[in-house]
């Protein structure tokens, strides 16, 4: 199928309808599609859809129908998905953050051990010598090659104070651990979920020199790719624990190889299965298990399904990665709502309302976010004043920088 352009998509008028299409392009847990009503239908052919479910197929080479009003990953990471193609086209992408925290900081604290007893290294012993008959006694002389260090007492030093970073440090204050934790950027609704032990540090390479494990939680974005680098190796402490459930791309592989080498970090343990980093003698590496638990799968559904139906059915949008938060709650009895996803510049709100005004329909109540290139403007109408509103859409759609309009109910 052709891609269309983003001036072909801005033309359209989406109206609502009695049956929505939904699209997995995965399989998608069951405890999310149940929570779709009978307003909605699983379709099998993408060119039908009007929103998509999806967590790890790459979507940078599809070509998205006309349809295609929203895309929801059922997961943090939206790698796979073009944000800014979407933006363009007018279809809004989500993400799910937060709903699989539990499982990655579970998984952290079993990094954490991995990083300060050599388990690893017991196991394999053990596996090495199943043949022994006396391996037990064996065991006694041998596990002084695997003595490690507790974590209780230790700093640790998270970086990126989000759902995961706050729950990573929250229970290893519970564990004993000194906690230090760095995000010029943490929201207010962050901070209130982080343990006032948390001591907050303002330069990150406090973290570096005083810490004894490190963990980093960030997004991969063009300010932290590759933060994780020689200089940053450099102002570790001796013998330091470095722990990457995050993005591989955050860590600088060369430089981490280096301090591995070296001695100036003590182990490496990672998330993400990389030849660089299979090449790491003291890199402890684990297949991408950080969300992979049953329960995050059904949590990371159901918060997908949910911000979509919101989207589809009122217009709210609520955790996009492209698109402001926008949310007027659910369209009153007796109002019509229009929804105009659009570029961000000036006087396009002025633009929008204008076309209603000289249509001869009244506004009720209105909502404008920005976000960067892209905004979001939604406007309850009057459905009892004159002038016919699809008129007044048909005019919105040839504005320059409207990318879609939608009505939404």
């Amino acid at each position: 199928m052709q891609q269309e352009t983003a001036t072909s998509r801005a033309s359209s008028v989406t109206s609502a309808i009695l049956m929505r299409n939904i699209h997995c392009l995965n399989n998608i847990s069951a405890y999310g599609t149940d929570l779709l009503t009978d307003d909605y239908q699983l379709v099998d052919d993408l060119t039908q859809a009007e929103g998509v479910l999806v967590r790890s197929a790459a979507l940078h080479d599809t070509a998205f129908p006309e349809s295609l009003q929203a895309i929801a990953r059922a997961g943090a990471g939206v790698n796979n998905i073009p944000l800014d193609r979407c933006a363009e086209e007018g279809i809004v992408v989500f993400n799910t953050p937060g709903a699989n925290a539990n499982a990655v900081k579970e998984i952290v604290v079993c990094g954490l051990m991995l990083g300060s007893r050599d388990i690893a290294g017991g196991i394999a012993w053990c596996r090495h010598n199943a043949a022994d008959e006396n391996i037990a006694k064996a065991a006694e002389k041998a596990k002084k090659a695997f003595a490690g260090r507790e974590v209780k007492g230790k700093k640790l030093g998270v970086i990126g104070l989000g759902a995961i970073g706050a729950e990573v440090a929250n229970i290893a204050i519970d564990l004993g651990m000194d906690v230090y934790g760095y995000d010029p950027y943490v929201s207010v609704g962050a901070a209130w979920r982080i343990s006032s032990a948390v001591h907050h540090v303002t330069n990150l390479d406090d973290i570096f020199r005083t810490c004894d494990y490190m963990t980093i939680h960030v997004p991969a974005m063009e300010g932290t790719i590759g933060m994780i680098d020689e200089r940053a190796c450099s102002l570790m402490k001796d013998g330091a624990v470095f722990l990457n459930f995050s993005r591989d791309t955050l860590v600088d592989n060369a430089a981490m190889a280096a301090a591995l080498d070296s001695g100036k970090v003590h182990a490496y343990i990672t998330d993400f299965a990389t030849p660089e980093v299979m090449k790491m003698e003291r890199a402890i590496v684990l297949p991408h298990l950080g969300a992979s638990t049953a329960e995050a799968e059904d949590n990371c559904a159901m918060m997908a399904v949910r911000e979509l139906m919101d989207y589809l059915e009122n217009g709210n949008i609520a955790n996009s990665v492209n698109y402001p938060a926008c949310d007027m709650g659910p369209v009153p009895d007796g109002l019509r709502r229009v929804a105009v996803l659009h570029a961000n510049v000036p006087n396009a709100i002025a633009r929008i309302t204008n076309v209603f005004g000289d249509a001869g329909v009244n506004i009720e109540n209105m909502m404008n976010k920005a976000r960067g290139e892209n905004a979001y403007t939604m406007l309850d109408l009057d459905a009892g004043t004159p002038g016919h509103p699809d008129d007044a859409i048909e005019r919105l759609s040839a504005i320059e920088g409207v990318r879609r309009v939608r009505v939404v109910k």
